[in-house]
């Protein structure tokens, strides 16, 4: 009898989120599956890890094929102890998500759920992030299903080049709406602006809430995951680990003479 494969699942959005449990839904016929989350929200912590302070495991779950567990760290805490610290094998996969709200553009660089993603993807697993533009709680992931299930069982056959890790975006549909097919795109450039809002505690000081707009700095060009999503596509962003700026090498080999 052939072993089903092992998926280790994580997110930002701590493990009780509808995204998360919606994912196992999903894919709890296809695979074992092992899911360590943060035990709270973590969105926002991109690759952050807990270099001085205790991490603890709590495991909630353990029925058929499928684990939970939590972790009091971050996103990329949770891949690293479950990795060894729980998964009894290599996993053949790394997920993260379903995330609540979009990691298009540059949400790469600061998602948890795309933290995930990298740290499996650094550790030479296949590895792919699901993100639905939904910060509803109790958005609605179903329509997700098909596609998710399709993309996870082409990496399960298939594996991804070494140091490359799939972003993969959902737009939000209208009520009984349909999505209009799958881009393969770039990331866009955009900038996060008016990043914070200046309150006034009773007791006479100043905080402040990290909240902001986002600004998509190149609308029309047609080949980015935001335009993708704003027609109506699932945006698929091949990510690489590898950020040498190749060609700015070559400008700058004279440097070394």
């Amino acid at each position: 009898m052939t072993e089903k494969p092992l998926i280790l699942i994580s997110n930002d959005d701590g493990y009780q989120a509808k995204g998360i449990r919606s994912l196992v839904d999903m894919l709890k016929d296809m695979a074992r599956i092992i899911v360590c989350a943060p035990d709270d929200a973590r969105s926002g912590f991109s690759c952050a890890f807990s270099a001085t302070t205790p991490l603890l495991l709590t495991l909630h779950e353990r029925h058929d094929n499928i684990e939970i567990w939590s972790c009091n760290g971050t996103p990329v805490d949770c891949v690293k102890m479950a990795l060894s610290n729980i998964c009894e094998r290599r996993p053949d996969m790394v997920i993260g998500g379903i995330n609540h709200g979009d990691n298009a553009s540059v949400n790469t660089h600061y998602s948890g759920t795309m933290g995930v993603t990298m740290e499996g993807c650094m550790k030479y697993i296949p590895s792919v992030a699901y993100s639905l533009c939904s910060h509803e709680a109790d958005a609605n992931f179903e329509p997700l299903r098909p596609y998710v299930r399709k993309f996870t069982a082409k990496v399960l056959s298939e594996g991804l080049p070494k140091g490359v890790c799939l972003n993969i975006n959902f737009p939000l549909l209208e009520e009984n709406g349909t999505y209009k097919g799958v881009k393969v795109c770039r990331m866009a450039y955009g900038t996060w602006c008016n990043e914070t809002t200046q309150c006034h505690h009773p007791r006479g000081y100043d905080y402040w809430w990290m909240v902001g707009h986002y600004r998509n700095d190149e609308p029309e060009q047609q080949d980015t995951d935001n335009y993708a999503l704003q027609q109506g596509y699932v945006a698929i962003t091949p990510t690489h680990m590898d950020v040498t700026a190749y060609e700015f090498m070559k400008q700058k080999e004279t440097w070394e003479e």
